[in-house]
């Protein structure tokens, strides 16, 4: 399956060619499988990951305005991690809306926000409201807001979870919480959303690999 073609023109303007996590990620991610993508720090895997889902996005965003619900949920063990994630999203998608823009095509609404225990109740409440497209938030954070009522509404229609520095979550409490947390809400969710996994370190990796595909697709 292509990018779209603008995306495809901003990523080899902006970045050149594709890493090779990306030359091998993309593929398997487009094909909905769940994906691991095993690469060292600095490779692009962030973008691996967003790149093809964030398409997904825009493409379908160009046809009817994308729901108010969460379509892309990104865990992160760091919280520290987050805000800088927030920041590299939103950087190419102003330039994918200027782009988009120009070729007189009207760039779709994506929101990204952060939700972590430092977010303020008046922001998380707005949140709930008007839901991001993109949420970025920690293991806790996203248990706390499944076992709220007002918050589970938000997550029916996520597509695709991606799970960052996997690596230091799986065989650990923390990790096992995580993996409960991510089965409740694959049965809120219409259905099963992708799953795909991030980390410069895994190992054993068919262990990591178990951990990140849960239990009912295991």
């Amino acid at each position: 399956k292509p990018f779209h073609p603008l995306v495809r023109t901003w990523f080899r303007e902006t970045l050149g060619s594709p890493s090779p996590p990306q030359l091998e990620g993309w593929p398997a991610i487009a094909s909905g499988a769940s994906t691991l993508i095993l690469a060292p720090t600095g490779t692009g895997k962030t973008l691996t990951a967003f790149l093809w889902e964030l398409n997904q996005l825009i493409v379908d965003g160009l046809r009817e305005p994308l729901p108010n619900a969460v379509q892309i949920l990104y865990i992160s063990p760091l919280k520290a991690l987050n805000n800088d994630i927030q920041r590299n999203l939103e950087a190419p998608l102003s330039e994918l809306r200027e782009r988009f823009d120009a070729a007189g095509k009207k760039f779709p609404e994506i929101r990204v926000a952060v939700r972590t225990g430092d977010t303020p109740p008046s922001a998380r409440a707005r949140m709930i409201r008007k839901s991001p497209h993109i949420l970025i938030t920690t293991p806790e954070s996203l248990h706390i807001m499944l076992t709220s009522v007002r918050g589970r509404g938000m997550f029916s229609g996520v597509r695709a979870v991606i799970v960052d520095e996997i690596h230091a979550m799986a065989g650990t409490k923390r990790g096992a919480h995580l993996a409960l947390t991510l089965e409740r809400l694959e049965r809120l969710c219409e259905r099963p959303p992708q799953r795909i996994g991030l980390s410069a370190t895994q190992r054993p990796l068919e262990e990591i690999a178990k951990f990140l595909v849960g239990y009912t697709n295991g």
